[in-house]
């Protein structure tokens, strides 16, 4: 059991690319994007995700695309502000903790280049899996011992093999855009947040000041195509079409950006994420959305859990990559549901870093 299909090229799938490659798999990666996707939020490195990182020899670059934040501003829904902190941040939580925070693409692209030897199929997509046999919309159909669908929250791979994703996705009553701006606001390794009863969102700097990153979100459940992304802005702009403080033109500049990424707040649920020889990864299995703040790290672990597990045994592997990663994974998706709840105010608690630190990352 040597040659491994993965589909998806964000984190998780290059995460566990790398680890694969290095207990002597033959790897291929499909995504459907062109290329790595640009984007995305701040995300954070936690725990022993960081050691996992450390495992491959990637720390110091890890922390060398750090956001550096010195601080938040929080606003009421009139822009008055509430507080000001140097502390902690909405975005990464506990400043004086180890966590790593970082842009999404970032750390997409140093996965992407850590391992050698992967072969990537961009611009592609598979259609069908029957066993071994796996059909593409453009490659020609290959035979895989496993396939992983580390596609995201609305996994194709999933699709294909459990079921429709109304099964397993459970929507948290938020929805979120992020997408690059220009840093308008002179931002200095700060980042701005507004409550609002509907709409909110906020603003943090990026790349040493250069940019920011925007955040536009909303209360309530939406109805909407995750493909059509035009669809995605006009909603955003409906939505906060009577906001004020700096959302007007935060709107202007949504128009104008070439990486806007819109979603709910929803997680995967699931009974098992294995069947046969199909195994899920990351979101596409578990996504804990971004409340838990952990979707970054968990993708990590289970890459790096999974990766050993079948290099150890491939007749357990998939059993005990469940094993071991579930109890971890439940704890952060319960938090997510109770931090949805809180609007927030759970993140960067000592019951968080509880849940973060507790996993006991083996040796393979």
């Amino acid at each position: 059991m040597k040659n491994v299909l993965i589909s998806g090229a964000s984190i998780g799938g290059p995460a566990l690319a790398y680890w694969l490659r290095r207990h002597g798999f033959e790897v291929t990666v499909v995504e459907r994007a062109r290329g790595l996707r640009p984007g995305g939020q701040a995300i954070d490195v936690r725990g022993p995700a960081l050691e996992v990182i450390e495992r491959m020899g990637l720390g110091e670059q890890l922390r060398s695309f750090d956001t550096n934040m010195r601080g938040m501003t929080m606003l009421d829904s009139e822009g008055n502000e509430l507080f000001s902190s140097t502390t902690h941040t909405v975005s990464g939580g506990d400043l004086s903790s180890p966590d790593v925070e970082l842009l999404r693409d970032d750390l997409a692209n140093m996965l992407f280049n850590a391992a050698d030897g992967v072969e990537y199929l961009f611009d592609d997509t598979i259609t069908s899996i029957d066993g071994t046999r796996v059909t593409f919309e453009k490659a020609a159909p290959r035979d895989f011992d496993v396939i992983v669908g580390a596609d995201g929250l609305h996994s194709n791979v999933r699709r294909l093999v459990f079921g429709p994703e109304s099964e397993f996705i459970s929507h948290l009553g938020m929805n979120l855009a992020v997408f690059t701006a220009p840093n308008w606001l002179g931002l200095d390794h700060w980042q701005t947040f507004q409550q609002g009863e509907v709409v909110g969102g906020g603003i943090m700097s990026a790349r040493s000041n250069a940019e920011c990153r925007v955040y536009m979100g909303f209360n309530g459940e939406a109805t909407f195509d995750h493909r059509d992304v035009d669809a995605q802005r006009r909603l955003i702009a409906e939505k906060f079409a009577d906001a004020d403080w700096e959302w007007q033109t935060a709107l202007k500049h949504m128009w104008e950006a070439p990486d806007f990424h819109f979603d709910s707040m929803s997680q995967i649920r699931m009974d098992s994420w294995s069947r046969d020889n199909v195994v899920l990864l990351g979101d596409a299995g578990y996504c804990g959305s971004p409340l838990s703040g952990q979707g970054t790290s968990m993708a990590l672990i289970g890459a790096y859990v999974l990766a050993g597990e079948l290099h150890a045994n491939a007749a357990t592997a998939f059993q005990r990559y469940e094993e071991i990663m579930r109890p971890y994974v439940t704890a952060n998706q319960d938090f997510a549901v109770r931090n949805s709840a809180s609007q927030g105010a759970l993140s960067g608690t000592d019951e968080f870093y509880r849940i973060v630190n507790d996993f006991q990352l083996t040796t393979y």
